[in-house]
Protein backbone atom coordinates (compact mmCIF):
# COMPACT_ATOMS: atom_id res chain seq x y z
CA UNK A 1 0.00 0.00 0.00
CA UNK A 2 1.35 3.53 -0.95
CA UNK A 3 1.90 5.83 2.45
CA UNK A 4 -0.21 8.95 1.89
CA UNK A 5 0.91 11.11 4.69
CA UNK A 6 -1.95 12.74 7.56
CA UNK A 7 -0.55 15.90 6.32
CA UNK A 8 -1.07 15.50 2.60
CA UNK A 9 -4.51 13.69 3.89
CA UNK A 10 -5.95 17.11 5.46
CA UNK A 11 -4.21 19.21 2.53
CA UNK A 12 -6.21 17.71 -0.12
CA UNK A 13 -9.48 17.25 2.48
CA UNK A 14 -9.31 20.63 2.87
CA UNK A 15 -8.56 22.24 -0.90
CA UNK A 16 -10.92 24.51 -2.06
CA UNK A 17 -12.19 25.23 1.19
CA UNK A 18 -13.39 29.33 0.48
CA UNK A 19 -15.30 27.78 -2.63
CA UNK A 20 -16.85 24.62 -0.82
CA UNK A 21 -18.46 26.92 1.86
CA UNK A 22 -19.88 29.20 -0.85
CA UNK A 23 -22.18 25.95 -1.74
CA UNK A 24 -22.63 24.50 1.66
CA UNK A 25 -26.41 25.87 2.13
CA UNK A 26 -27.61 23.60 -0.74
CA UNK A 27 -26.61 20.90 0.97
CA UNK A 28 -29.53 20.96 3.46
CA UNK A 29 -32.26 21.28 1.20
CA UNK A 30 -31.32 18.90 -1.95
CA UNK A 31 -35.23 18.11 -2.54
CA UNK A 32 -34.84 17.71 -5.85
CA UNK A 33 -31.93 15.46 -5.86
CA UNK A 34 -33.62 13.47 -3.62
CA UNK A 35 -36.90 13.34 -6.02
CA UNK A 36 -34.54 12.39 -9.05
CA UNK A 37 -33.57 9.38 -7.04
CA UNK A 38 -36.96 8.31 -6.22
CA UNK A 39 -38.49 8.62 -9.49
CA UNK A 40 -34.87 6.85 -11.13
CA UNK A 41 -36.56 3.71 -12.88
CA UNK A 42 -33.37 1.90 -12.04
CA UNK A 43 -33.14 -0.78 -9.54
CA UNK A 44 -30.77 0.03 -6.80
CA UNK A 45 -30.16 -1.24 -3.25
CA UNK A 46 -28.03 -1.07 0.02
CA UNK A 47 -26.00 -3.80 1.13
CA UNK A 48 -23.03 -3.79 3.24
CA UNK A 49 -19.31 -4.34 1.61
CA UNK A 50 -17.34 -6.38 4.78
CA UNK A 51 -13.49 -4.90 5.08
CA UNK A 52 -11.49 -6.54 8.33
CA UNK A 53 -14.36 -6.20 11.04
CA UNK A 54 -15.61 -3.21 9.33
CA UNK A 55 -19.05 -2.63 6.97
CA UNK A 56 -19.05 0.08 4.74
CA UNK A 57 -22.67 0.52 3.41
CA UNK A 58 -22.90 0.85 -0.01
CA UNK A 59 -25.90 2.06 -2.59
CA UNK A 60 -25.45 -0.02 -5.49
CA UNK A 61 -27.16 1.63 -9.07
CA UNK A 62 -27.55 -0.85 -11.68
CA UNK A 63 -27.80 0.02 -15.48
CA UNK A 64 -30.64 -1.01 -17.82
CA UNK A 65 -28.93 -2.80 -19.99
CA UNK A 66 -28.47 -6.57 -20.86
CA UNK A 67 -25.48 -8.34 -20.39
CA UNK A 68 -22.20 -7.29 -18.55
CA UNK A 69 -20.99 -3.46 -17.87
CA UNK A 70 -18.40 -1.99 -16.40
CA UNK A 71 -18.45 -1.13 -12.71
CA UNK A 72 -17.64 2.53 -11.27
CA UNK A 73 -17.51 3.67 -7.67
CA UNK A 74 -18.25 6.62 -6.98
CA UNK A 75 -16.68 8.76 -4.03
CA UNK A 76 -18.43 10.80 -2.16
CA UNK A 77 -18.10 14.56 -1.25
CA UNK A 78 -16.62 15.64 2.38
CA UNK A 79 -20.30 16.38 2.71
CA UNK A 80 -20.68 12.41 2.91
CA UNK A 81 -23.38 10.04 1.49
CA UNK A 82 -25.79 12.94 0.59
CA UNK A 83 -28.99 12.90 -1.59
CA UNK A 84 -27.10 14.33 -4.32
CA UNK A 85 -24.56 11.73 -3.87
CA UNK A 86 -27.35 8.61 -4.14
CA UNK A 87 -28.51 10.98 -7.63
CA UNK A 88 -25.05 11.08 -9.06
CA UNK A 89 -24.13 7.11 -8.55
CA UNK A 90 -27.82 6.32 -9.73
CA UNK A 91 -27.09 8.78 -12.71
CA UNK A 92 -23.74 6.89 -13.83
CA UNK A 93 -25.78 3.58 -13.78
CA UNK A 94 -27.74 5.43 -16.23
CA UNK A 95 -24.96 6.06 -18.23
CA UNK A 96 -24.09 2.20 -18.25
CA UNK A 97 -22.52 1.27 -15.32
CA UNK A 98 -23.34 -0.50 -12.51
CA UNK A 99 -22.45 2.09 -9.86
CA UNK A 100 -21.79 1.71 -6.11
CA UNK A 101 -21.21 4.55 -3.88
CA UNK A 102 -19.73 3.51 -0.60
CA UNK A 103 -20.39 5.76 2.62
CA UNK A 104 -17.05 6.21 3.93
CA UNK A 105 -18.70 7.35 7.27
CA UNK A 106 -20.00 3.92 7.73
CA UNK A 107 -20.12 3.14 11.54
CA UNK A 108 -18.48 6.49 12.42
CA UNK A 109 -21.70 8.45 12.99
CA UNK A 110 -23.12 8.72 16.94
CA UNK A 111 -24.59 4.76 17.61
CA UNK A 112 -22.00 3.56 14.95
CA UNK A 113 -24.12 4.73 12.52
CA UNK A 114 -23.19 6.78 9.29
CA UNK A 115 -23.73 10.08 7.09
CA UNK A 116 -27.77 10.18 7.50
CA UNK A 117 -27.29 10.02 11.16
CA UNK A 118 -25.11 12.60 11.69
CA UNK A 119 -26.73 16.19 12.93
CA UNK A 120 -27.67 18.08 9.84
CA UNK A 121 -25.10 21.15 8.52
CA UNK A 122 -25.88 24.61 9.31
CA UNK A 123 -24.35 27.59 7.67
CA UNK A 124 -21.27 27.53 6.84
CA UNK A 125 -18.34 25.05 7.42
CA UNK A 126 -18.46 21.16 6.49
CA UNK A 127 -20.80 20.28 9.51
CA UNK A 128 -20.79 16.94 11.57
CA UNK A 129 -19.89 15.06 8.45
CA UNK A 130 -17.39 16.71 7.30
CA UNK A 131 -15.66 17.50 10.67
CA UNK A 132 -15.40 13.33 11.07
CA UNK A 133 -14.33 13.13 7.61
CA UNK A 134 -11.48 15.00 8.43
CA UNK A 135 -10.41 12.49 11.37
CA UNK A 136 -10.82 9.27 9.50
CA UNK A 137 -7.45 7.54 9.21
CA UNK A 138 -6.09 7.45 5.25
CA UNK A 139 -5.28 3.62 5.48
CA UNK A 140 -9.17 2.65 6.64
CA UNK A 141 -10.74 5.12 3.47
CA UNK A 142 -8.11 3.14 1.05
CA UNK A 143 -8.89 -0.41 2.45
CA UNK A 144 -12.23 0.41 2.66
CA UNK A 145 -12.15 1.53 -1.41
CA UNK A 146 -10.19 -1.45 -2.29
CA UNK A 147 -13.04 -3.95 -0.58
CA UNK A 148 -15.45 -2.08 -2.81
CA UNK A 149 -13.22 -2.69 -6.05
CA UNK A 150 -13.19 -5.93 -4.62
CA UNK A 151 -17.03 -6.45 -4.92
CA UNK A 152 -17.28 -4.92 -8.18
CA UNK A 153 -15.40 -7.61 -9.64
CA UNK A 154 -17.05 -10.28 -7.71
CA UNK A 155 -20.15 -9.46 -9.64
CA UNK A 156 -21.45 -12.05 -12.27
CA UNK A 157 -23.12 -8.48 -14.35
CA UNK A 158 -19.06 -6.62 -14.05
CA UNK A 159 -17.27 -7.44 -17.04
CA UNK A 160 -14.35 -6.83 -15.44
CA UNK A 161 -13.45 -3.27 -15.74
CA UNK A 162 -13.74 -1.29 -12.95
CA UNK A 163 -13.08 2.52 -12.50
CA UNK A 164 -13.56 5.03 -9.63
CA UNK A 165 -14.70 8.42 -9.45
CA UNK A 166 -14.56 10.95 -6.82
CA UNK A 167 -15.93 14.67 -6.15
CA UNK A 168 -13.30 17.25 -4.49
CA UNK A 169 -12.25 15.42 -1.16
CA UNK A 170 -13.37 12.34 -2.97
CA UNK A 171 -11.62 13.42 -6.22
CA UNK A 172 -8.21 13.67 -4.75
CA UNK A 173 -9.59 9.84 -3.20
CA UNK A 174 -9.97 8.85 -6.67
CA UNK A 175 -6.20 9.84 -7.46
CA UNK A 176 -5.31 8.15 -4.42
CA UNK A 177 -6.54 4.74 -5.03
CA UNK A 178 -5.31 5.08 -8.80
CA UNK A 179 -1.75 4.93 -6.01
CA UNK A 180 -2.75 1.46 -4.30
CA UNK A 181 -5.28 0.01 -6.83
CA UNK A 182 -3.36 -1.24 -9.60
CA UNK A 183 -6.01 -3.05 -11.80
CA UNK A 184 -8.55 0.16 -11.83
CA UNK A 185 -9.01 0.69 -15.65
CA UNK A 186 -9.47 4.62 -15.02
CA UNK A 187 -10.16 6.91 -12.87
CA UNK A 188 -11.64 10.06 -13.11
CA UNK A 189 -11.00 13.04 -10.58
CA UNK A 190 -13.28 15.92 -10.26
CA UNK A 191 -11.82 19.17 -8.46
CA UNK A 192 -9.46 16.53 -6.17
CA UNK A 193 -5.84 17.21 -5.47
CA UNK A 194 -3.14 15.30 -6.57
CA UNK A 195 -1.27 12.41 -4.49
CA UNK A 196 2.28 12.94 -3.51
CA UNK A 197 4.81 12.63 -6.23
CA UNK A 198 6.52 9.10 -4.83
CA UNK A 199 3.50 7.49 -5.31
CA UNK A 200 2.76 8.41 -8.53
CA UNK A 201 4.51 5.78 -9.79
CA UNK A 202 2.58 3.55 -8.78
CA UNK A 203 -0.39 3.85 -10.94
CA UNK A 204 -1.36 2.26 -13.97
CA UNK A 205 -4.64 3.66 -15.10
CA UNK A 206 -5.12 6.54 -17.16
CA UNK A 207 -6.46 9.89 -15.22
CA UNK A 208 -8.90 11.97 -16.02
CA UNK A 209 -9.33 15.41 -14.40
CA UNK A 210 -12.24 17.91 -14.97
CA UNK A 211 -12.16 21.59 -12.73
CA UNK A 212 -13.86 24.56 -12.85
CA UNK A 213 -12.46 27.79 -14.27
CA UNK A 214 -13.33 29.93 -11.20
CA UNK A 215 -11.69 26.73 -8.66
CA UNK A 216 -8.35 28.75 -8.72
CA UNK A 217 -6.80 27.51 -5.16
CA UNK A 218 -7.31 23.62 -6.63
CA UNK A 219 -6.57 24.86 -9.81
CA UNK A 220 -2.92 25.70 -9.01
CA UNK A 221 -1.77 22.85 -8.14
CA UNK A 222 -2.93 20.89 -11.59
CA UNK A 223 0.73 22.13 -13.24
CA UNK A 224 2.41 20.17 -10.55
CA UNK A 225 0.46 17.14 -10.63
CA UNK A 226 0.91 17.45 -14.79
CA UNK A 227 4.33 18.04 -14.70
CA UNK A 228 4.87 14.95 -11.79
CA UNK A 229 2.65 12.72 -13.84
CA UNK A 230 4.77 13.25 -16.90
CA UNK A 231 7.52 12.46 -15.72
CA UNK A 232 6.58 8.80 -14.16
CA UNK A 233 4.74 8.14 -17.67
CA UNK A 234 1.56 8.05 -16.41
CA UNK A 235 -1.15 9.71 -18.36
CA UNK A 236 -2.92 12.57 -16.59
CA UNK A 237 -5.32 14.69 -19.16
CA UNK A 238 -7.28 17.73 -17.31
CA UNK A 239 -10.09 19.64 -18.44
CA UNK A 240 -10.62 22.81 -17.24
CA UNK A 241 -14.19 24.51 -17.71
CA UNK A 242 -14.79 28.33 -17.65
CA UNK A 243 -15.65 29.87 -15.01
CA UNK A 244 -17.14 26.99 -13.25
CA UNK A 245 -17.11 26.77 -9.59
CA UNK A 246 -15.72 24.25 -7.19
CA UNK A 247 -18.39 21.50 -6.48
CA UNK A 248 -20.03 22.27 -10.42
CA UNK A 249 -21.03 18.75 -10.81
CA UNK A 250 -23.82 19.13 -7.63
CA UNK A 251 -24.28 23.02 -8.50
CA UNK A 252 -24.62 22.93 -12.22
CA UNK A 253 -27.85 20.70 -11.50
CA UNK A 254 -29.67 21.94 -8.99
CA UNK A 255 -32.46 24.47 -9.45
CA UNK A 256 -31.35 27.70 -10.67
CA UNK A 257 -27.79 26.77 -11.42
CA UNK A 258 -25.57 29.08 -12.62
CA UNK A 259 -24.96 29.19 -16.20
CA UNK A 260 -21.04 28.55 -16.16
CA UNK A 261 -21.83 25.32 -14.10
CA UNK A 262 -24.64 23.86 -15.91
CA UNK A 263 -22.14 23.60 -19.21
CA UNK A 264 -19.39 22.54 -17.19
CA UNK A 265 -21.52 19.62 -15.65
CA UNK A 266 -23.17 19.03 -19.28
CA UNK A 267 -19.65 18.52 -20.85
CA UNK A 268 -18.14 16.86 -18.29
CA UNK A 269 -21.01 14.17 -18.70
CA UNK A 270 -20.37 14.28 -22.38
CA UNK A 271 -16.88 13.53 -22.15
CA UNK A 272 -17.58 10.65 -19.54
CA UNK A 273 -20.15 9.25 -22.21
CA UNK A 274 -17.83 9.59 -24.99
CA UNK A 275 -15.02 7.55 -23.05
CA UNK A 276 -16.85 5.14 -21.72
CA UNK A 277 -17.44 2.85 -24.76
CA UNK A 278 -13.85 1.66 -24.16
CA UNK A 279 -15.09 -0.07 -20.77
CA UNK A 280 -17.69 -1.52 -22.54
Amino acid sequence: MQKFTRRRFLENTTSGVAALSLGVSSLSAQDWARKAVDQSPRRREWISIKQGSRSVESMVAYPQTQGKAPAMVVIHEIFGMTDWVENVTDEFAEAGYIAVGPDLLSGMAPNGGRTKDFPASEGAGFGAAGQAIMKLPPDQVTADLKAVVDYCKSLANCNGKVCVVGFSWGGSQSFRLATNCKDLSAAFVFYGGGPEAEAIASIQAPVYGFYGGADARVNASIPQTQEQMKAAGKFFEPIIYESATHGFMRSGEQPNAPEADKKARDAAWARIKGLTPQFE
